[in-house]
C-alpha cells in the first residue's frame, strides 16, 4: 500500500516538475502549509521563498522539499533532534560538514538539506517506480541503509517518515489543486 501511494507520489513529482503550476500556487500552498506551524507572517514569508529558492537553484520539486521539512522540523528555525540534527532539515553536523554547509545557518541548512535530497534522488534514480520513495528513505535512514535493503528498510521510524512525508505531500498537493 505504501509503495503504490508513493508511487503516486512519484508520478506527480515528474508531472508537476514540467512546469503546469505557477510559482505564485507554489508560494501560496507552501506558505499555507508553513504558516499551520509558524504564525509569524515575516518567518513564513522567509520559509517559503528560502525553500522556492533553494527548489530553483537545485531542481528539486519544492513540494517534496516543503513536504521533508515538515516531517523534520515543522518549519522550526531552532529543531534539535536527540541525535544532534540540527535547523529546519534537520542536518546531522557531518553530513552538513559533507555538503560545505553551515547547519546552523537557516538558508544554509534548507541549501543543504536539498542538495542532499537531490543527492539521494540521483542515487536511486534507477530504482524503478519507486525510487522517489527510496530517496526519501535515504534522506531518514541514510542510503546504505536503503541500498543494504533494496529499497525502504524495514525499520519502524523509516516506514512512518516515508509515510509521513508522503501524508505531507500529499496535503500540500491538494492545495495547489485547490
Amino acid at each position: 500500500m505504501i509503495k503504490k501511494f508513493l508511487a503516486a507520489m512519484a508520478l506527480s513529482v515528474v508531472l508537476m516538475f514540467g512546469g503546469e503550476v505557477e510559482a505564485a500556487d507554489y508560494y501560496s500552498a507552501i506558505y499555507q502549509t508553513v504558516n499551520r506551524y509558524n504564525g509569524n507572517e515575516v518567518e513564513c514569508d522567509w520559509i517559503t521563498r528560502a525553500i522556492l529558492y533553494a527548489s530553483s537553484e537545485y531542481q528539486v520539486d519544492p513540494i517534496l522539499i516543503t513536504s521533508i521539512m515538515e516531517a523534520e522540523s515543522e518549519f522550526n528555525f531552532h529543531a534539535r533532534s536527540s541525535v544532534g540534527a540540527v535547523g529546519l532539515m534537520q542536518l546531522m553536523p557531518s553530513t552538513a560538514a559533507g555538503l560545505g554547509v553551515n547547519p546552523h545557518n537557516p538558508l544554509e541548512n534548507i541549501v543543504g538539506g536539498t542538495i542532499y535530497i537531490k543527492n539521494q534522488l540521483a542515487r536511486f534514480k534507477d530504482w524503478g517506480v519507486y525510487s522517489v520513495t527510496d530517496a526519501v528513505a535515504a534522506y531518514n535512514a541514510g542510503p546504505g541503509a536503503v541500498e543494504k535493503h533494496g529499497g525502504v528498510p524495514n525499520y519502524s521510524e523509516t516506514v512512518n517518515y516515508v509515510i509521513k512525508v508522503a501524508g505531507n505531500y500529499k496535503n500540500l498537493l491538494t492545495l495547489i489543486q485547490s
